[in-house]
């Protein structure tokens, strides 16, 4: 596991070296070029979007077996799932506006 673990973070340093051999200027992608920036956007909402319903999954199966254990501590789980499930949309919402901004 741990050679894998090596290899994976060697990987994403040679693969942030590499960043500025694909450096191009801003005329590239007006003169017809595919607009990388709005696919990659898309890729990353989708990924922001997918995990962060993984996360809400999680949250609430944990919410529930907690409330299936010790059902006098209802309101107090209930207040930190609440809470939980806010925070973990709101990094969608922040990875939405991130993207708009970066698109428009």
């Amino acid at each position: 596991m741990r050679k894998l673990t090596m290899m994976f973070f060697a990987l994403v340093g040679m693969m942030t070296m590499a960043m500025p051999a694909f450096a191009q200027g801003g005329g590239a992608a007006a003169a017809g070029g595919a607009n990388w920036v709005a696919i990659a956007s898309g890729f990353g909402i989708a990924i922001a979007a997918g995990l962060a319903g993984l996360g809400q999954g999680r949250v609430g199966a944990a919410a529930c077996e907690a409330m299936a254990r010790n059902p006098a501590a209802r309101p107090a789980i209930q207040l930190a799932l609440i809470l939980g499930l806010a925070f973990i949309e709101s990094l969608v919402l922040f990875t939405l506006v991130i993207i708009f901004a970066k698109v428009v």
